[in-house]
């Protein structure tokens, strides 16, 4: 097991992983502009590995450099899968080589996140992860449903708040975290929850609800592009989603929990060095996660349905259209059909438009995400 610490081990280990690979590489990517990686991959197809790629359907950068990376992949004889559009967002980054060793990362494969970011990654060959890693790759590829199978891979929007809220409800001493804004209402609330008890929790980054027991630095001199959390110096957690509703429920977000004293010690350390150095936050406070894009939310919901005509009559007219002998009515209740509908337009409605809100509102906050 080994972690991967940026800037620093910049992108020279996964060079020689893909390097050392015999029979296939697995890589998931939502950011990529380093040409050495893909030269990497590009030879190991000459040598006959088997190299899948799966490109996000969208980032920030948009589409058109998307196509680019795709075409230049399928040119050099990678096999190139595009994630479904079904979720607001599909922000997972890891790598699998030969079936056997996940690379689980925090940051893109990208020069920003490895030169000039504060982030991380994690070489593990644990067979129960790498088997869970290569089950996503291969659902969200063909486009299948994934089900977790272990508790120790968190993948957004599935099965990581509660293996989350598992992990920091456990804290007994003290509780390290990177992130670059906690804004989820529920996590708030938890730590805070936490940190009366006694637990010493500490937060590298942001958080939209101040507290007094809970101590919050901001990143000196780097950009901070990092998921981590050091549970009582014993287990971590290094992943893609941050402790904000849209990684957690509306995103696809990846995520690891792991034991061991060589990652635990150096994570350690590198925390208490950008602790050391962090400036004191003086962070704005009840910027909660929920208002802008739930108000706006309910609002064109509600104006929506005062402009939707009455549901009964339609469902009537179509059903003598399309049920035989459906011409003598099916005698249902308009009413209750109104309410149902009125319900489900709603709710989708509401779901919609919460999403792109929030979307562009991270757009917004995160330029470089």
């Amino acid at each position: 097991m080994k972690l991967l610490v940026q800037p620093g081990d910049g992108i020279g280990s996964l060079v020689k992983a893909i390097e050392r690979a015999k029979k296939s590489i697995q890589i998931v990517i939502f950011r990529f502009d380093r040409l050495e990686l893909e030269k990497a991959l590009e030879d190991a197809v000459k040598r006959g590995v088997a190299v899948e790629a799966l490109i996000a359907f969208t980032n920030r950068g948009g589409e058109k450099n998307l196509r680019k990376l795709e075409l230049r992949f399928l040119d050099h004889g990678v096999t190139v899968a595009r994630t479904a559009d079904d979720l607001v967002r599909y922000h997972g980054k890891m790598m699998i080589i030969d079936g056997k060793e996940l690379h689980l990362l925090a940051f893109n494969f990208t020069q920003i996140d490895t030169d000039r970011s504060r982030s991380f990654g994690v070489i593990t060959q644990d067979k129960e992860l790498v088997k869970e890693a290569i089950e996503l790759f291969e659902c969200d590829s063909k486009r299948r449903s994934y089900k977790p199978g272990s508790t120790r891979f968190l993948v957004s929007p599935l099965n990581a708040r509660k293996g989350l809220v598992g992990f920091i409800r456990k804290a007994k001493k003290e509780l390290l975290l990177y992130d670059v804004k906690i804004t989820d209402r529920e996590m708030i609330k938890l730590l805070e929850e936490i940190a009366s008890q006694g637990v010493e929790v500490r937060v590298i980054g942001k958080m939209a609800r101040h507290s007094s027991q809970i101590a919050i630095r901001k990143l000196a001199d780097l950009r901070l592009h990092t998921r981590t959390m050091i549970r009582d110096g014993k287990e971590v957690f290094v992943g893609s989603q941050s402790l904000r509703e849209l990684e957690l429920d509306s995103r696809r977000e990846i995520g690891v929990i792991l034991r061991g004293s060589q990652i635990v010690d150096r994570l350690t350390k590198v925390f208490e060095t950008d602790w050391k150095g962090g400036v004191v936050s003086a962070e704005e406070a009840d910027d909660i996660e929920k208002p802008v894009a739930a108000k706006v939310a309910k609002k064109v919901a509600k104006n929506l349905l005062k402009e939707m005509p009455p549901i009964g009559p339609v469902v009537e007219e179509v059903a003598k259209e399309v049920i035989p002998n459906g011409k003598n009515g099916l005698g249902v209740d308009h009413d209750e059909i109104e309410e149902t509908v009125k319900m489900a337009v709603k709710q989708a409605v509401k779901q919609a438009v919460r999403e792109v809100v929030e979307e562009a509102t991270e757009q917004q906050r995160e330029p470089e995400a």
